[in-house]
């Protein structure tokens, strides 16, 4: 590493560009992990802004690809299961059509997702010869098919629970570990945040032409904030500065007079009330991976999941959540935030595109890290291992 100085290597330009290690990653890695598919309630899943589950709720849910039925049984528990009969491999329930999102959808929106329409069954019947299931994936019935065993006819199940309102599926639970061990410091670190009980107040979908990694590295540093977001580095001048020794575990100060993620550094609506006396007017920053990113502020939490679609393709849900007492006012207005967000989230998506398209050049091998990047770097640590490589 002759001439690098305090740098440190990044991924090598296959991770990002190449299809076949794409394929590996996805099969390998992200497929045995648990990955968050969204909220609850936005989902349709469980009533706005708590965590009650519905009862003989359907959802259809894209899992990396894999069409995924979630569904909430008559007891209320959560099931998740690969969306086609045992009998001839029919989908149970059409998956929604994709379509391109680049911007605000609104709060209520949740079809250009990859999520469908949530329906109330207390049975899924296939369409094409009607065996049909518990909402436990077992075999109910398979008509005129004889005596045959129903346990050996359930549903493929995926895993299925949940964290702060977030859903989190695994496509291959035989081999998971828990999710609150997947979770790791997460759940500790944002326990005053009152995650479980935030609301959608507002919702945008982009589709970003670059490696979810690179939109994760990026989300994972600071040292891009002074060129690239003038207006949150006037917000948080830490930011401004490179991103050097910011103590996220106390959080990031705003300027003077400011407390929180607006257009103006502050707002109407009040604190969440367990915070503790630096997370009143500081900022704190979550990726948990592979895929969910959480911004909080002291009234509301920006929380981002990232959907790869293919090795340059990712799409980025953003919902920005809110004290469900605030979201049901007649007048509420979450504008001062989601104007902010949107203005950063154009400029990350741009810049995140740019390096996508620079990886591609047959003259690129390798990025590297600088020091402040160093949280960065944790993406190498995570993913590495898991493809049973080293790093270099």
């Amino acid at each position: 590493m002759s001439g690098t100085g305090t740098l440190q290597p990044a991924l090598p330009k296959s991770h990002y560009v190449d299809e076949g290690s794409w394929k590996l990653e996805r099969e390998r890695v992200l497929l045995n992990e648990w990955t968050c598919a969204g909220r609850l309630d936005a989902l349709g899943l469980a009533e706005p802004g708590t965590n009650n589950l519905i009862a003989n709720r359907v959802v259809t849910v894209d899992l990396l690809g894999e069409s995924v039925l979630v569904t909430v049984d008559a007891e209320r528990q959560l099931h998740a299961h690969y969306n086609f009969c045992r009998h001839r491999g029919t989908q149970l329930i059409p998956a929604p059509e994709e379509s391109n999102a680049d911007g605000s959808d609104g709060a209520g929106s949740n079809g250009s997702s990859g999520v469908g329409t949530p329906c109330d069954l207390k049975v899924i019947r296939c369409p094409y010869h009607s065996w049909s299931y518990h909402l436990d994936g077992r075999l109910r019935s398979a008509p005129l098919a004889g005596d045959i065993d129903p346990d050996r006819f359930s549903l493929h199940p995926v895993g299925a629970d949940q964290w702060g309102g977030f859903l989190f599926l695994h496509a291959t639970p035989s081999e998971a570990r828990s999710l609150r061990e997947s979770l790791g410091a997460a759940p500790e670190r944002t326990t005053r945040y009152p995650l479980a009980d935030l609301a959608v107040g507002y919702r945008a979908v982009y589709e970003v032409a670059a490696n979810w990694k690179v939109i994760a590295e990026n989300y994972n540093e600071c040292y891009h904030c002074g060129p690239v977001h003038p207006e949150l580095s006037a917000l948080v001048p830490a930011f401004a500065s490179g991103g050097a020794d910011l103590d996220w575990e106390a959080g990031i100060a705003h300027r003077e007079g400011a407390w929180t993620f607006t257009t103006t550094g502050t707002s109407t609506r009040s604190p969440f009330p367990d915070l503790d006396e630096d997370e009143r007017v500081r900022h704190k920053g979550e990726l948990i991976y592979p895929n969910l990113l959480l911004s909080l502020s002291a009234e509301h939490v920006a929380a981002f999941t990232l959907q790869p679609l293919g090795v340059a393709s990712t799409r980025i849900v953003c919902e920005l959540l809110f004290a469900r007492d605030e979201v049901a006012h007649a007048d509420f207005d979450p504008s001062d935030a989601a104007d902010l967000w949107e203005i950063t989230n154009r400029q990350d998506w741009t810049v995140c595109e740019l390096v996508q398209q620079g990886m591609s050049s047959r003259a690129y091998v390798q990025g590297w890290y600088a020091p402040m990047e160093d949280e960065s770097m944790a993406i190498t640590r995570w993913l590495l291992p898991r493809l049973g490589q080293e790093a270099e």
